[in-house]
């Protein structure tokens, strides 16, 4: 890439000189102007000859023989500034295309640079010793530490908190905090002191592998250089020859028709299409997509229809408890405090759950003894002297207290899924667990459609009641459940004739799919390698928005393309039609053809710029991170009043009070402040970035109901005596209201405010 570069400028140059070099004696009046200009007619000629033989052996026919002719042309009439030009002209092309081709490279080249050769592991039969080696030879479940500074060579499950610099795969420069844990992916950059990760896989099945081999595959394609000019070379090379024929038989000056030759050349597609394309993929690259060529951008910026995966892919991946409910006689905190006691050193997806939730929610730390696992049950182990299960419920089905009969229903209409919490067999609380929708998924469907995508499908081998609601919350138009790979291929198979559809996945199950569609996209981050090698497009990140980005960027592209490709052929047009009239001469009418690629190209490269990410003030970052950080320590109060409503709704009012005023004190003590304090900090530091007060008007909407909610609920309790039994239905629906309003309004708050600056705090 350098050496091409290095001729085309020396060239360039080379050109610019004798062009300069025959104009000075001319404009003196002095002789021997014309040998320069005969000297760059001539490199011009060979460096023509050079691309059409290259195209040629290439088996393209395009429109570079249009230039061939015209330099041919300016030597038999001895018309060599025009000559000179014509090889400026088509040199100075050469030199920008090669500058989009380098942009490109250097955008796509910087991952494959940065690839890791070697790995630092930690034996398990040596604990105490530290090897260096090469990277191919770490496997799944090998200890590797990365040192400060280092890349991470593979994907891991970190042993240690640390703090990443991710910004090769996301674009984002602002390093990231991860807990022990977590899992990180290969290609990041250890900012923090020394950690170490278990290798979840090997280096080649890595994420940043399948990332690495498609950008090997854009790097070495030669999609910079696809030409949309070649599809009409066969239309617009012959009506050239006409147009210059006519020219010359109705004149009879052959410096006329060599006019009409000049001005043809070099037609404005010939550059203005890959210069496009090319920034294009560049801009992609920018923003943590790898676009495998220029095929596939130009496919991308015409897609109509839109097939996502649902798990992983428009929702986290990652099982959530997204709410507990307890027996009537039990505290939240307390049951999630024991279920994470027992779960901690279980291997099971669902045991990661429940300790995220009781960390983020700040249940009590509690300590188990006796833990084991009991097949078809659960985690079982003993903690304060109480047997605690986590798992299914004990048989006799018979022997099941009431409320959890309303807590099945719940699990029901919710389309969630449940751990049971029992004491010495005793049902104490149901854990309700769901994969919870991206807080940008639906920013991101919304953007699709303003792209122009007409039809956006759900497709995913879940339930579909799930399916069902995860749809709906979106607005997706259809939905495929229960779906098989081979039916996700059938789907994609099935799509309207001349729609173009993009299918979106990021499991192993979605690599027949991805390799099906018009346009796979992968999602690189957490997805498998297999998903990410047969894609054709992969996003870095885990982030489902730069799906969006894509699209915009590559429809952008292809509008930006199609533009300076119509003006300049309209403008050719009417330059060779003043040629073929007389009015422009060919030295001048090299120029002017100069001008307008010029101004195509210039036009094209507009596809660089694409609208940056929203940068935030470091203070209003800070501002969303801590408020988004204190949502989930208000579960507490949250299921508090569902539970009290609940109670309620049992009909013994005697026995709800105390859960209706541990209700109301959580609120009091806890809920409202962050309410307040949102009211007082977050929405006037997010004000300037959504419109000012207008912006946010729905959600201090939403703070003064959650006040008003308060403040009824509590004239009750502030009545002297017992609740009476002429205030439960007020008290009911008061209770309920207050649930309903702060799901919404919680909800909306991650989606469009908290995402901003990132991955809402899991639950």
């Amino acid at each position: 890439m350098g050496v091409v570069w290095n001729v085309r400028l020396t060239v360039l140059l080379a050109l610019l000189v004798a062009t300069v070099a025959g104009a000075v004696p001319v404009l003196a009046g002095l002789p021997g102007g014309q040998i320069p200009w005969l000297v760059g007619t001539v490199m011009g000629l060979v460096l023509v000859v050079v691309v059409v033989v290259n195209d040629l052996r290439h088996r393209r026919f395009g429109v570079d023989i249009i230039a061939l002719l015209a330099l041919a042309g300016s030597l038999l009439a001895h018309e060599y500034l025009a000559g000179a030009l014509i090889g400026l002209m088509f040199a100075s092309g050469q030199l920008l295309e090669g500058y989009a081709e380098r942009r490109a490279h250097r955008d796509l080249g910087a991952l494959l640079d940065r690839a890791p050769r070697t790995a630092h592991v930690r034996p398990a039969a040596e604990p105490d010793v530290l090897r260096t080696v090469p990277v191919d030879e770490v496997s799944a479940g090998d200890l590797v530490v990365v040192r400060s500074g280092e890349i991470v060579p593979v994907d891991g499950r970190l042993h240690d908190d640390g703090t990443f610099d991710e910004s090769a795969l996301t674009g984002e420069s602002i390093p990231v905090s991860r807990v022990a844990g977590d899992m990180v992916s290969s290609g990041v950059v250890n900012v923090g002191p020394a950690v170490a990760a278990l290798a979840l896989r090997r280096a080649d099945a890595s994420a940043y592998a399948g990332v690495v081999k498609l950008a090997e595959h854009a790097v070495a394609t030669s999609a910079p250089v696809v030409r949309l000019a070649d599809r009409f070379a066969i239309a617009f090379v012959p009506l050239t020859l006409i147009v210059t024929g006519l020219t010359w038989w109705l004149s009879g000056d052959p410096v006329r028709a060599l006019a009409v030759l000049v001005t043809a050349t070099p037609c404005p597609l010939l550059l203005a299409v890959p210069v496009a394309v090319t920034s294009g993929m560049s801009a992609t690259s920018r923003r943590a997509v790898v676009v495998k060529d220029g095929a596939t951008l130009e496919r991308l910026g015409k897609v109509n229809t839109a097939l996502m995966d649902k798990t992983g892919t428009v929702t986290e991946g990652l099982p959530k408890i997204v709410d507990v409910l307890t027996a009537p006689d039990a505290d939240a905190m307390t049951v999630l405090g024991m279920a994470a006691a027992v779960e901690r050193y279980s291997p099971h997806v669902l045991a990661t759950a429940v300790l995220r939730a009781a960390e983020s929610a700040g249940a009590p730390t509690m300590r188990a003894r006796d833990v084991l696992d009991r097949p078809g049950v659960g985690a079982e182990g003993t903690v304060a002297g109480r047997r605690v299960t986590v798992g299914r419920l004990p048989p006799p089905e018979e022997t099941w207290p009431a409320w959890t009969r309303a807590a099945e229903r719940r699990v029901e209409l919710d389309a969630a899924g449940v751990i049971w919490v029992s004491v010495n067999r005793e049902p104490v609380g149901a854990l309700l667990v769901r994969d919870s929708v991206r807080p940008d998924a639906t920013r991101t469907l919304s953007r699709l459609r303003a792209a122009g995508l007409r039809k956006l499908v759900l497709v995913t081998g879940d339930r579909s009641e799930v399916a069902q609601d995860v749809a709906a919350l979106l607005g997706f138009d259809e939905v495929l459940a229960g779906c098989s790979p081979e039916g996700k291929v059938r789907r994609v198979r099935e799509a309207e004739p001349g729609s173009v559809t993009v299918f979106v996945g990021d499991g192993v199950n979605d690599a027949p799919a991805l390799a099906a569609a018009d346009v796979g996209v992968a999602l690189g981050a957490r997805g498998a390698t297999a998903a990410v090698q047969v894609a054709d497009a992969v996003l870095t990140d885990d982030r489902i928005d730069r799906l969006a980005d894509a699209v915009e960027i590559a429809g952008r592209a292809r509008w930006i393309a199609l533009q300076s490709a119509s003006v300049g052929i309209g403008l050719s047009l009417l330059a060779m039609l003043a040629a073929g009239l007389g009015l422009l001469p060919p030295a001048p009418g090299a120029l002017v053809q100069e001008l307008i690629d010029v101004l195509v190209i210039l036009n094209a490269l507009r596809a660089l710029i694409v609208r940056g990410p929203l940068r935030l003030p470091e203070r209003t970052t800070e501002v969303i991170t801590r408020f988004a950080a204190e949502h989930p320590k208000l579960t507490a109060a949250r299921t508090a009043v569902r539970r009290a409503a609940d109670q309620l709704s049992s009909g013994d009012i005697a026995a709800a009070e105390p859960a209706i005023r541990q209700a109301y004190r959580l609120l009091t003590e806890q809920l409202l402040p962050h309410e307040h304090a949102e009211e007082r900090e977050l929405l006037p530091a997010l004000a300037p970035l959504v419109g000012g007060t207008t912006g946010t008007a729905v959600m201090s909407r939403a703070h003064a109901e959650i006040d008003r909610l308060a403040r009824r609920l509590q004239r009750h309790l502030d009545r002297p005596g017992p609740l009476s039994p002429d205030e439960v239905d007020d008290l009911r629906a008061t209770l309920y209201g207050l649930d309903a309003v702060l799901s919404l309004h919680f909800a909306q708050e991650e989606e469009s405010y908290f995402a901003l600056a990132g991955p809402v705090p899991a639950a």
